[in-house]
């Protein structure tokens, strides 16, 4: 059933887990993503990046979500992942997801605040809840032709957000979760990398509006599930399911093409199985 993402990620907040935000760029990926929510009765962000345009259409994109959102009897957000102008953000509601993210982290803050509440404004009126970003966490080599890029920790332009600017964001735009960044990247890291705690508890202490972490992929299942514990009520994961479905394929044992879809479908379905161990979501049933 198709919900927004408001009440899961306070629940989500209060409960210390974290909701695995599933970017789906296909319609293997959005069922393994539903299939998986559905068998183990757990919420499902299904996120879709308007930087996967040439591959899946935002129109496609929506009639997918829609279509397998209803479908199973748990909650499903149907999320756009960094849409970068208001046209888009606008476009996405209109067609009927129900939350949304505006991402104008590159902007200085004052900017960035005022772009937000325009979107705030046009989500909220018709229901629709909206995230943003503050701080920018970044990109560095691409992974394969379909990554968002991935950070190697050395080369890639993350600005960290501040507690400060972080109340700051949320008390002007009244927005209903915020991204930060506290060390993750988009992508695969050469390394581990290192996650600032502090810093997130310093945000988390400060804010009651739920946060979310970008680039949770290869970012380590200890990071990741302290982060879960510690105030991010949502982690954003896509290259990891990239790679998972790339793993599971075996050209010696399948014999043609729907075995080869079966199996990467199959990859993308453990992935999730994990990280909903990894971000405690089981909570969500207790």
């Amino acid at each position: 059933m198709l919900v927004t993402s408001k009440e899961l990620l306070q629940t989500a907040k209060q409960q210390k887990f974290a909701i695995p935000s599933a970017n789906f760029f296909d319609w293997t990926s959005v069922m393994a993503h539903t299939e998986v929510a559905s068998e183990m009765k757990l919420p499902i962000i299904l996120s879709y990046a308007e930087a996967h345009k040439d591959y899946l259409s935002l129109e496609e994109a929506a009639l997918l979500g829609k279509f397998y959102g209803e479908k199973v009897d748990v909650p499903v957000v149907l999320h756009l992942d960094h849409g970068t102008s208001l046209a888009v953000v606008k476009q996405a509601i209109d067609l009927g997801f129900t939350s949304v993210m505006i991402d104008a982290s590159q902007e200085v803050l004052e900017k960035n605040i005022v772009i937000t509440k325009e979107v705030v404004a046009y989500a909220h009126a018709r229901g629709v809840v909206v995230e943003a970003e503050i701080g920018h966490v970044g990109t560095g080599t691409l992974v394969g032709s379909v990554g968002e890029g991935g950070g190697s920790g050395q080369d890639d332009d993350s600005i960290y957000t501040s507690a400060e600017e972080a109340v700051e964001m949320c008390k002007q735009t009244k927005v209903d979760s915020l991204a930060i960044s506290i060390g993750t990247a988009h992508g695969t890291y050469k390394g581990i990398p290192v996650i600032n705690f502090k810093r997130l508890e310093e945000i988390a202490a400060s804010t009651n509006t739920p946060l979310v972490l970008h680039g949770g992929s290869s970012s380590g299942d200890a990071n990741l599930n302290r982060c879960a514990t510690s105030g991010i009520a949502k982690i954003n994961i896509y290259t990891d399911f990239v790679l998972a479905a790339k793993d599971k394929i075996s050209i010696a044992t399948a014999e043609n093409y729907y075995e080869l879809i079966a199996q990467a479908k199959q990859g993308i379905k453990d992935c999730l199985k994990h990280y909903y161990q990894v971000f405690e979501t089981v909570k969500y049933n207790k």
